[in-house]
């Protein structure tokens, strides 16, 4: 259970054997992005209604390796899904619409066609990071030949794979084709690439945190304005990083359920009733003209005509602003190295999650209060959206090991048949920091 380097070059030459053997090429020519998946200890879905946020990656996530493609051609084969996906970047990409159809010319070959629809159409974020760019005015003549992995059983688990994923296939179509793309347009090109060609309407903040953030600091993003900033630590002093290790951990806590989250109406239609519970606030204050998102309502509007928001309304805009109170109280707190205070925010959080904003389910929640109660736990919330996966928290160091055998145990003894399901190797992560995506 203990954090280990990532990637490390046992996993790095697994993948490039895989690229040579699918390219008949050169294993000297294998490039690889690492995009890491992301935690978000405080901002907890405000960014959609644009309001600010704080996230950090993790060292674990998603590795392509790949090679160019002597003409148009992609090929690509998974290290979690079965089949080839084969299509052409010279061909125009259709958005899928979240139906999960392949909406271009491509094709993929599936051994098994009674896999769920996430499966048999797992190449829909390369075709995704196609469209992002063709509609950008990239001129694409290269594909890849690649083979893609995510961090052994983290997929579907509410670390925003889909975002690491999104971003791998950008990233390695524009070194193929020597684009020169920053960190910051290639956030709005994996929007593009979530919210117009799968139809999910999610915010930037995954994106936002894949790119931008820096080992050992809290990326804070203001979804509104797009500015962004990174907060450093007293105790976590650039150049040293063993600080970081001995001051915390975080531990990453499975609860068993998969679902892929365009498939839940649950995401969408909480982002609608945070823009409708926005239009009635703004009506109210005579400003119906301004964009229904609960960023531009003042707090001060909010407290005077919060009583108009029928029931379901006013939780979600409760949510919104308690915690982007939270998310700056929690920098102040990272600002002066205090984990505790920090921890605090963070359960705090959690539990708006589960009563204002009504995501998560029986099982993630029991698994929320469990980590609450571990030994050591500064606090914990939901990982991602709350439907699905995992459960996050921030323990001290040394605490680590005995917080992560406790959680275990006892949600063992809660839901048996969902954790018998989990590799029990697998079932409680401990987890270091890391670092922005790149190429290596």
């Amino acid at each position: 259970m203990d954090a280990e380097c990532w990637p490390s070059e046992y996993e790095l030459d697994l993948i490039r054997e895989k690229v040579v053997k699918l390219s008949g090429g050169d294993a000297k020519e294998v490039r690889f992005v690492v995009s890491p998946y992301r935690i978000c200890p405080l901002g907890a879905h405000i960014d959609h209604q644009g309001g600010i946020v704080s996230a950090m990656t993790i060292n674990k996530g998603i590795l392509l390796g790949f090679v160019p493609s002597d003409d148009p051609q992609v090929l690509l084969s998974s290290g979690q899904f079965e089949g080839e996906v084969s299509f052409r970047v010279d061909q125009l990409q259709q958005p899928t619409c979240a139906n999960g159809s392949n909406g271009s010319n491509g094709s993929i070959q599936v051994k098994d066609s009674s896999k769920p629809k996430e499966e048999c159409n797992w190449g829909s974020y390369a075709r995704g990071a196609v469209y992002a760019l063709q509609k950008r005015g990239n001129c694409l003549t290269k594909g890849i030949i690649g083979y893609i992995c995510g961090s052994d059983g983290l997929d579907s688990s509410g670390l925003s794979s889909s975002a690491a994923v999104g971003i791998a296939y950008l990233m390695a179509f524009e070194t193929a084709n020597k684009l020169n793309i920053a960190p910051t347009e290639n956030i709005e090109y994996d929007r593009l690439i979530e919210n117009e060609f799968l139809g999910l309407r999610n915010g930037i903040l995954d994106q936002s945190a894949i790119l931008l953030s820096s080992y050992g600091c809290l990326t804070c993003m203001n979804c509104k304005t797009k500015d962004h900033k990174l907060v450093h630590s007293p105790n976590l002093h650039k150049g040293h990083k063993t600080n970081v290790k001995n001051a915390y951990k975080i531990l990453l806590a499975f609860s068993g359920l998969k679902q892929a989250l365009t498939t839940n109406p649950g995401y969408n239609r909480r982002v609608a009733e945070c823009q409708e519970a926005a239009r009635i606030l703004l009506e109210a204050s005579g400003n119906e003209g301004m964009e229904p998102l609960l960023s531009n309502v003042e707090s001060q509007t909010y407290e005077a005509h919060k009583n108009v928001l029928e029931p379901n309304l006013a939780k979600r805009a409760e949510h919104y602003f308690s915690e982007n109170s939270r998310v700056i109280k929690g920098l102040e707190a990272w600002a002066s190295g205090d984990l505790k205070d920090f921890g605090r925010l963070i359960t705090e959080s959690g539990l708006s999650s589960i009563r204002n904003y009504e995501s998560g389910c029986e099982p993630l929640i029991q698994l929320y209060e469990i980590l609450v109660k571990a030994p050591g736990v500064f606090g914990a919330r939901f990982s991602g959206a709350g439907f699905r996966g995992c459960c996050i928290a921030f323990v001290d160091a040394d605490s680590a090991t005995e917080a992560a055998s406790f959680v275990k145990n006892e949600y063992a003894k809660l839901q048996p048949h969902l954790a018998s399901q989990i590799n029990q190797d697998r079932a409680v992560i401990i987890c270091d920091a890391g670092d922005c995506a790149r190429v290596i």
